[in-house]
């Protein structure tokens, strides 16, 4: 094939679509070891869910080049693909975090050494909650239900935005409205996991929390900060359709996706090191025995 014959569109499909495989082959390269050391089925799962965030992230993306021209509802589907995604993830990250710490909010389990320990509330959560409170069964499932709230409340939403999009009833007001919305919830889920890692930082350090988290912030931090780039540029007037192949509104889309599915290879490569298999192949623990033989 000749690249020189290929016009701007096709070349930065194609580009994409190397990325869309690097991400793929990366991950199912991770997900296959853990499916081969399935040894603890309750943390793996949530792992497995987790590390699927970088490949559908690329492939949704991917997706909206193919289409480019797309309609509103349509990219608003996409999107809402990777968001309500992206919730799960969160609640299912908290979930991992609990399943290190044997807690188990269902079955009404909270190991003795963590009761009673403090948790310290920041502003402006202290204008519903106090400063200070014990960590009990009941402290703990007000944790899961500020992170699992986001889970319902944004496929809620995105049905109700791809709904009033086509019917042609989405003002400009309702738009913020559902905006609003969202990013409350979405900072009532991420507050509860950083206030759950403050509690639990020493327990939680052989696993390595902190480049697990950053690895899903990550995600959504790129892809929501370079859409907030993307329309500065455009309305600074950076970005003009005329350059390009594509209309103005369009062209930032793809700009977007194409973002997106260069970061996924990232984000996969580092998923290697944020989730490891080690910890299930039995490498780990015997290297602890060791060292406990040394000392």
């Amino acid at each position: 094939m000749d690249i020189s014959s290929l016009n701007r569109g096709q070349i930065t499909l194609m580009g994409a679509s190397v990325c869309v495989m690097l991400t793929m082959h990366f991950t199912v390269q991770l997900l296959s070891q853990h499916l081969f050391y399935w040894k603890n089925p309750k943390e793996q799962k949530a792992i497995v869910i987790i590390i699927l965030m970088a490949p559908i992230y690329a492939i949704d993306s991917f997706v909206g080049l193919v289409d480019v021209r797309g309609s509103k509802p349509f990219f608003t589907f996409l999107e809402s693909i990777k968001e309500c995604y992206e919730a799960l993830v969160i609640a299912k990250f908290l979930a991992l975090m609990y399943s290190y710490l044997n807690i188990s909010i269902s079955k009404n389990i909270v190991p003795d050494e963590i009761k009673g320990r403090e948790m310290h509330h920041s502003f402006p959560m202290t204008l519903f909650q106090p400063r200070s409170v014990r960590l009990n069964h009941h402290t703990l499932k007000l944790l899961k239900y500020w992170t699992w709230q986001f889970v319902v409340i944004r496929p809620v939403c995105s049905i109700l935005m791809i709904i009033l999009q086509i019917l042609g009833a989405y003002p400009s007001w309702l738009s913020w409205t559902f905006t609003i919305i969202l990013n409350i919830s979405v900072s009532l889920a991420l507050y509860s996991l950083v206030l759950f890692y403050h509690v639990f930082a020493k327990e939680l350090a052989p696993h390595n929390p902190l480049a697990k988290f950053l690895c899903i912030k990550g995600i959504v931090f790129f892809c929501f900060w370079q859409g907030v780039v993307l329309n500065i540029l455009v309305a600074v007037g950076v970005i003009k359709s005329h350059h390009f192949w594509l209309d103005v509104e369009h062209l930032e889309q793809a700009y977007q996706n194409v973002l997106v599915c260069m970061e996924m290879v990232v984000f996969s490569v580092l998923q290697q090191y944020a989730y490891p298999v080690t910890p299930y192949t039995g490498d780990t623990a015997s290297k602890m025995k060791n060292n406990k033989k040394d000392e």
